[in-house]
């Protein structure tokens, strides 16, 4: 297997399981992520947050860790990647609105190259306009804006534990799904692991 080279588009109160959890995997699967956010600069961080699911009628959200920038957004040259990750939490709703962003996330659908989006991710896919006629989930809030961005509506099981693969696209509810989720990620990047 051939070390790629991923990018990993963060802000803050990006959900800290989304980020720290699938950058740690790919690291040691040897994988390359840089890890960016508009207006910061490497050695930066941003503020996480800790989503859980409590028996509220949404999840809970507390204070996560702070993660490291480790690449300069402004620099970023998406035809040097092979692959992008966009986690979830609050930041994909504000990140959309960075016109950089949605470039670099039009590049990576462009190019048919693998995107794990996961939880509210997906917002920057529909802000992008990438989704019509992909299959797709995401947190189940957002079913209404897949749908309506022409998305194909895959539905989340009640554990939140499911992942879907649409060509090079994987996208999961919630960090639950993190094994599936990776899982399919890896096989999207040829990326083998011995058990």
């Amino acid at each position: 297997m051939a070390a790629k080279k991923i990018l990993m588009l963060v802000g803050d109160f990006v959900e800290d399981y989304e980020a720290m959890v699938p950058y740690q995997m790919l690291v040691l699967a040897g994988h390359q992520v840089d890890v960016v956010c508009p207006e910061k600069q490497p050695g930066d961080r941003v503020k996480t947050a800790v989503h859980d699911f409590e028996g509220d009628q949404t999840y809970s959200e507390k204070p996560g860790h702070r993660f490291a920038i480790t690449a300069d957004f402004a620099a970023v040259d998406p035809a040097g990647y092979d692959a992008l990750v966009l986690p979830g939490g609050r930041a994909p709703e504000y990140l959309r609105l960075n016109k950089r962003v949605v470039e670099i996330v039009r590049h990576f659908a462009n190019a048919r190259k693998p995107i794990a989006a996961i939880c509210h991710g997906p917002q920057i896919l529909i802000t992008a306009g990438v989704l019509g006629g992909r299959k797709c989930t995401c947190y189940p809030a957002l079913k209404p804006d897949v749908q309506a961005a022409g998305g194909q509506w895959a539905e989340v099981n009640e554990t939140y534990s499911n992942a879907v693969v649409d060509g090079n696209l994987v996208t999961a509810p919630a960090w639950p799904a993190h094994p599936e989720w990776i899982r399919k990620f890896f096989d999207l990047l040829g990326t083998k692991i011995n058990v």
